[in-house]
């Protein structure tokens, strides 16, 4: 007898939590246009949303902070105590809610995205992509419920887009040691416990973190208030230099670059590369480039594969490379996609990820 049709993985169910009307008619027809998310209601506040839920439970929320009876953030703190769901909290691009936001993260939400808003074709595109991204990524989530089968993914580009592949060849004229970053979901909380077990003379890092533009230059300032090194925002041509990370800013590519035995940055525009801009495989292939066996590429939590070609191309030019274990990572896509690839040196806990930086550089 031949076997039936394949079911199809149930889709993710998503209630839409936001004041404004517009916004949740908004954001329900772009969580709709991906054939694996269902939207299940949308409520005007957290008091309306706690009725919707009752009468049917969603996998993924998104949350709006700023919002009348009660704030969005209570509502979290509420939620996560009695009643854990993964939360994407959807914002507006406006400094004054970058703080906001990073609570928001610290507090149990899995991830902050921008709110579509009118632009170009391009721009609204990209927007639908990262929002429906952002809540498969949130459904697979530690919090979340384990899920069969695995999300439907666009077409996307490599870091070709951004630059050419690197040369086996080329002669790397400094004994400088640099160490980039890759994280994705989850990543703001480990970026937070790897860097601030780090000593203030730690070797130069680059860091990209998927995360929205403003909201990296809060996040930045606020790490660097907890760590013995420097954390910042990168702009077009800062140094590498020990004692300091440089956190790629959102809505832009960061490439590693060097001139004679100094490092520093580029920050530029360009197409989204694995659906991400930043992304973690441009990043990556400019350190194969440039730093080659003098760079320790770490690859962290977060969904989707950015950042597992570039870890297998720092592997292949002589760099020393980790990944995040699953016991450690909230969801395990990018380090998985890695390790599948061979690109890893090392799988090690989050706790065990800073000495052992310290020990490959020294």
């Amino acid at each position: 007898m031949p076997p039936g049709p394949e079911r199809p993985a149930r889709r993710v169910r998503v209630l839409v939590v936001d004041d404004s009307a517009l916004v949740r008619e908004t954001l329900t027809a772009v969580l709709a246009s991906d054939a694996g998310i269902e939207v299940i209601g949308a409520a005007g506040d957290p008091y309306a949303a706690v009725e919707r839920m009752r009468r049917q439970a969603p996998d993924v929320i998104t949350l709006d902070l700023e919002m009348p009876r009660m704030d969005g953030l209570t509502f979290l703190r509420r939620l996560m105590a009695q009643h854990p769901i993964p939360v994407v909290i959807c914002s507006s691009l406006a400094t004054a809610g970058a703080e906001p936001a990073l609570r928001a993260l610290e507090c149990g939400a899995v991830d902050v995205v921008a709110k579509p808003r009118v632009g170009t074709r391009r721009f609204l595109e990209e927007s639908r992509v990262r929002l429906c991204d952002a809540v498969k990524a949130a459904a697979r989530s530690r919090l979340g419920r384990p899920r069969a089968g695995a999300p439907l993914v666009q077409p996307k580009l490599t870091a070709d887009a951004v630059l050419a592949r690197p040369c086996p060849d080329a002669v790397l004229q400094t004994t400088e040691r640099v160490v980039v970053v890759g994280a994705s979901t989850g990543g703001t909380e480990a970026l937070r416990e790897l860097l601030a077990a780090l000593p203030g003379d730690a070797p130069g890092l680059v860091i990209v973190q998927h995360m929205p533009e403003v909201f990296t230059a809060a996040f930045a300032r606020r790490l660097d208030g907890l760590c013995a090194i420097a954390v910042k925002e990168a702009a077009d041509g800062d140094a590498v230099v020990p004692g300091r990370a440089l956190i790629a800013p959102g809505n832009r590519h960061t490439l590693l670059r060097r001139s004679g035995a100094r490092y520093h940055v580029e920050v530029r525009d360009g197409p989204l590369v694995s659906r991400h801009r930043p992304s973690v495989d441009v990043l990556f292939r400019s350190a194969a480039r440039y730093a080659g066996r003098n760079a320790v590429g770490v690859i962290m939590t977060g969904m989707g594969d950015d950042g597992a070609r570039g870890l297998a191309e720092l592997k292949r030019m002589g760099a020393d490379t980790i990944a995040q274990d699953e016991a450690t990572s909230v969801v395990f896509g990018m380090p998985r996609e890695a390790i599948r690839l061979g690109a890893a040196d090392r799988v090690l806990p989050l706790p065990a990820i800073p000495p052992e930086l310290l020990r490959l550089c020294r």
